[in-house]
Order: structure tokens, then sequence, then C-alpha cells
């Protein structure tokens, strides 16, 4: 086995000469901790389980592995590898593979009474289970089995199934199944080809272990400013195993303050906690403290301590930004100011942290500044790359390719596994639930589909008021009692035709919902346009794609692009994404060179300069 990576505790907040340059994390999470914590990445031993026996002949307790994987990696990969075959293995129905490592017991760096060691899953799955020295375990929420396979998940290693030397076991399995969140994965309803994608599985992202204390913050903040008062309101998760009196203490920084400095703003919180998990919303006054935006993307340093009644101190640290989004009227605001969103659609696929990187870079030189990651969960520490560079982003649910009762439960299981890792970003200001009804295809006819997409829209109003809500992107918007149920109204337009897409684009902002995509905008209840609610041509273009048209040469491309903007520029829209960035298996609409992020169109090529250049200005 390869040797177990160290890191301690985080870096101080230096400035560097690159603009994507921040201190290092090696951890796809955007919470650090001044803790040690060792990567199990590397080399595994892997087993492919394809009659399903590993768990009747408990394989945990021990199996003879005949292959080696790293991870992370996809299951299709390792399979590939075992094959002696160079492209991922495509499977069918269902797949099963179990991997196992040892690793030697950490030294921890507080006292055995009051430290635990922790091991965590920045992705995996879609289902998984852990054994630690043929013990099973559940994760910090309770679960034997964890599913869902985009979000982190953790567990409490217990000192009496710890030894020395101890085996690490992984079942992962995944499924062609329509009820499962899917994103563009192919399965039993969409196969691969065209927009639908070769599935990637598994043991997607880093694996490793921590000391943390019994008693403590956990890896997750949510952040919510008004940016009309000083204000911020913090969402904070307390893990408690010894309850009693605690003291929450928040600490605001200047991002490059340093390490001696005063903070800007303190306050504590006394709190009775109970044993288990609790999330607790505080507020701190922050003066002078200056709103986040993509031309200001200033950001600011929390630190955040759960004081216990001997003064022992748990600690995390994140970086947060004071931003507010309204969609009020025909206009998105952004900090009260309106702001024209120059979109564009991502899908990163398969694509490395470092790749992304680039593409992030690339995206913010054609002049975007919103991306709208398409069906996906990301490495995190996308966000705050987004954070830092000034990009707004659009993220949404990996759908379900059913719509069924155990579609919507799952679909709500990953909405909030999403949520809980997601709420201090300043730069995500966009979710949609569903898209095209993937996952919905009821929705016109099926008024339980339409109540839980309800739901969940009136859940994240009042729950998550720092973003805005799609209900269903790109056509059949819910309407209940001429309300619509999503705050902004999308339209997908496709047509290679300068002429067509100026009617298209004519009928829309006159409010013909029937007949300017490829379904009705909205159903349910009868609902009027009047200009009451931003219009998004939340995707367009496609050029070069076969299935949509246009020009293929990236000079003609670049200058039907401009000229389809600039209709949209003349008509009271508030917003655009062009369809996309990179191109990615069948899809070859790509701006962005998927390796190098190099442009195969002039940079600037989406920015439209905001309000101030556009014909139809906001008023009032």
């Amino acid at each position: 086995m390869s040797e177990i990576q160290s890191n301690f505790g985080f870096a101080g907040s230096k400035e560097e000469s690159s603009s994507l340059e921040e201190p290092v994390n090696p951890l796809p999470r955007a919470v650090l901790r001044p803790n040690t914590h060792w990567l199990l990445d590397g080399e595994w031993q892997f087993a492919l389980d394809a009659n399903d026996t590993g768990l009747h002949e408990r394989w945990f307790l021990g199996h003879q592995y005949e292959d080696k994987a790293q991870w992370p990696g996809s299951i299709e990969s390792h399979m590939a590898m075992a094959k002696g075959q160079a492209s991922p293995v495509i499977w069918q129905d269902k797949v099963i593979a179990w991997y196992e490592r040892e690793f030697d017991l950490p030294e921890r760096t507080a006292s055995l009474s009051s430290s635990t060691i922790q091991l965590t899953f920045g992705a995996c799955g879609y289902e998984t289970r852990v054994w630690l020295n043929g013990h099973p375990l559940s994760t910090i929420e309770g679960e034997a089995v964890h599913y869902g396979e985009y979000t982190s998940f953790s567990y409490e290693l217990a000192d009496e199934y710890l030894r020395p030397t101890n085996r690490l076991t992984v079942r992962i399995a995944d499924t062609m199944d329509a009820e499962t969140t899917r994103g563009k994965q192919e399965s039993h309803v969409y196969k691969r080809g065209g927009i639908w994608y070769q599935t990637y599985t598994g043991a997607v992202r880093s694996v490793w272990l921590e000391t943390v204390e019994r008693n403590r913050l956990r890896s997750r903040v949510g952040v919510v400013s008004t940016v009309e008062d000083d204000m911020v309101r913090f969402s904070v998760t307390t893990r408690i195993h010894d309850p009693g009196n605690y003291i929450l203490r928040l600490q605001v920084f200047e991002r490059k303050a340093a390490e001696t400095s005063s903070p800007m703003a303190t306050s504590d919180f006394p709190l009775l906690l109970e044993a288990g998990q609790k999330q607790q919303r505080v507020t701190v006054e922050v003066p002078g403290a200056q709103p986040w935006s993509p031309e200001n993307p200033i950001r600011y340093r929390l630190i955040a301590q759960l004081i216990d009644s001997d003064g022992h101190i748990a600690q995390i640290e994140t970086q947060f930004g004071l931003r507010k989004i309204e969609a009020r009227g025909r206009f998105v605001y952004l900090n009260n100011k309106p702001t024209y969103l120059d979109g564009i659609l991502y899908q990163p696929g398969t694509a490395t942290y470092e790749e992304m990187k680039r593409h992030m870079q690339a995206m913010k030189e054609l002049g975007c500044n919103l991306v709208r990651v398409h069906i996906a969960g990301i490495d995190p520490r996308i966000y705050n790359l987004a954070d830092k560079l000034g990009l707004l982003l659009w993220v949404e649910v990996p759908s379900p390719h059913s719509s069924t009762s155990k579609s919507r439960h799952n679909h709500q299981a990953e909405l909030f596994r999403m949520l809980a890792l997601i709420g201090t970003h300043p730069s995500v200001v966009i979710w949609s639930l569903y898209n095209e009804d993937w996952g919905a295809q009821d929705i016109a006819t099926n008024p339980e589909t339409r109540e839980y997409i309800m739901n969940m829209y009136h859940f994240m109003q009042l729950t998550y008021p720092q973003f805005l809500v799609v209900d269903n992107d790109g056509w059949q918007h819910i309407s209940y009692e001429g309300r619509l149920k999503s705050d902004l109204l999308t339209a997908h337009l496709y047509t290679p035709d300068p002429l067509h897409w100026q009617s298209l684009l004519d009928r829309l902002v006159a409010g013909d919902l029937n007949t300017v995509a490829a379904f009705p905008l909205v159903v349910g209840d009868p609902f009027f346009y009047r200009r009451q609610v931003p219009l998004i041509v939340s995707e367009w273009g496609g050029f070069g794609f076969a299935n949509y048209g246009g020009p293929q040469e990236s000079e003609d491309r670049a200058e039907r692009i401009r000229l389809f903007k600039q209709e949209m520029r003349k008509r009271p829209i508030a917003g655009d994404v062009y369809t996309q960035a990179t191109n990615i298996e069948d899809e070859r609409n790509g701006l962005i060179d998927p390796q190098t992020g190099v442009l195969s169109v002039p940079a600037g090529l989406l920015a439209s300069g905001g309000y101030e250049n556009a014909t139809a200005l906001p008023r009032g």
C-alpha cells in the first residue's frame, strides 16, 4: 500500500500573484480545520462483484483481491484496468465493486477523551457501505448504507474498532435505475448517445482521515445577507457527544488580514446543547462590510469556535461574501442593482479539478458573469473558485429519469445533501429543481408531481432566501392560482436561423407561452405574462452540435453568436445562457478546449456590457 499523505493545518491567507491561487486546500470542501488530515488516496485492492455474492460471502471479513485500483477514480476505469483495456468499460443494469486498503492508526492531535478520528468520502456511490476491521460503520447521520454520489459523507471511527494497523473495506453499487438522481448519465429510460453520457460512478473523489473534537462544528456553514444593513446571518451545525453549556464564538476578519489582526466583528452566543446534531442560526453585525459582486468579488474570513465549559475550543474556518439576489419585476437585481446575466452552460463531465479551473478562467474571459452548472454535482472547490473570480453560479439537482414517489424522495434527499454543503458561497445565486421535466415527465398531468415541486419551491423560499429558485427550467413551469412557482420564467430556444430567432424572441417577450419552446412554458392554472417576472433564455445556440445546427467554423460561429446576442439585448430579457462551454462526448458545441482551456472564439464574445449598453433599460 502507498503511504498515507499528511497535511498539517491550513495555510495563512497570503496573496499570490495569480488570480487563481488560494491557500492550499487539498480536500474537496469549503470549510478548513486547524487539524491534521491523512489522505487515503492512492492504490487500493479492487474486485468486481459481478454476481453480488460479496455480502453473503462476507468479503468484509477477508477476501483475496486479484486487482488494484487508484482512488479516486471511476468503477468504469477500474474495470478497464483490470481487463487491460484503455477505454472505460460500459456496464449494463447493475455494477458492484469492492475496495480495500490498510492504514496505520493516526497520531491524534488532541487527547483521547476529547477527540475522535473521522473518515470522510468527498463523494462516492451511488450506494456505499463501509467496514472497519470487519465492523460495519454508520455515517454521522446514522446511515448503514449511504445513498448519493455527489456530496461528502463522514464516519466517526469508534476507539474499540481501531487497531495499530487497520483494514478499511468499501462496497459500492450502482444501477441504471431511472428513479435515482442520475443527471445526464444513461439509465433504463435514456440511453447513451446524443445528450446522454456514459456512467461515471464509484470512488470519484478523495477519501481522508482527520482528527476532530468529540464536540465540534460540522464542516458546513450557511450565509444570508441583505446588504441594506450590516447584519450577516450565519447557520452552523453542531455535533455533540457530551451535553452541556457551550459558547459559539464567531469572528469576522478581512480576508487579507494578518493572523494577529483584530476581527472586524466578534460575537458570543451561549448554547445549551443536547447530544446529537443540530443546526443553529445566529446574526452578527459587521460594520463597513462591502457586498460581493462579479466586479468586486470581495470576501471575508470567518472563524467559528465552539467552546465547552472547560474552555476547550473546536474551530473551523471559511470564507464568505455578502450579497443579495432578487427577481424584481422584469429584472434580476444583484445588491439592489439590475444585472444582466451573461451566462454559459457548463457540463464538466469527467474533467479534473485542474481542468475545471482552466474552464472557469476561460468562461470569465468569454465575458460571462454567470455559469449554469448543468445537472451535475462537482468538486466543491469550484464554488470557492467562482467566489474568487466573481462568477455567478446557477446550480441544479442531478435529476432522476422517471417520475414516481420514490424518484421524488431521492430527488429531495439529493437536494438537501447539496444545500447543506453549498450555503456558504456568494457565487451560488440560482437553483433549478428540475430541467426540461426530466424526472417530472408527468408535470402537466399529475397533481402530485406539481405539488412536490411547489412544496420544494416554497421550502427554498423560506429556508434559503439567499437563492433564486427555478421549478422546472426550460418549459412547463408551474402556475397555481395564477402564481408562477418559479422566480424566473425561463425558456430553452434553439434555432440556427436568424429570422426565426427574431420571431421567437418577439413572441416570447409579447407573452406567447405556448409556441416558442418545445412545450408550453407554463402548466397548471392559467398564467398571464405581463412582464411581472424576469425572462431568461436559459439555453440557446448550441451551434456546432448536429441536432441544433448552425455554423461549424469558429469564425462563422462567433459572428452568429454575436448577432443572436444583440437580438436578445434589444428586448426586455433579463439574461441568457449560451449552450455550451466545452465539448462533451457527442455534444460538439463548445467554445473552450476541454483540456487546455483555450478559447476557439474571441475573448469577450458573450459579454453584453450590462444594462448600460442595452436598449431595454430598467426603469425605477
